[in-house]
């Protein structure tokens, strides 16, 4: 997924989560939904930047 489409998917999130009254809910959410990006994205860039000499077989 896209950056546009997590921040789509927040928006959607907040709305339901304002109408079912568990704002706390979606803050926390938000943090993991945050974490999880930044994980993903530094997997990515170290998966681009190996060469597979780092690798070693047991």
């Amino acid at each position: 997924m896209e950056n546009k489409w997590y921040s789509v998917y927040a928006l959607i999130l907040g709305i339901v989560s304002f109408f079912t009254g568990e704002i706390v809910t979606f803050i926390m959410l938000g943090f993991i939904l945050m974490a999880l990006i930044n994980i993903n994205t530094t997997l990515k860039k170290n998966g681009q930047h190996s060469d597979g000499s780092n690798n070693r077989s047991l």
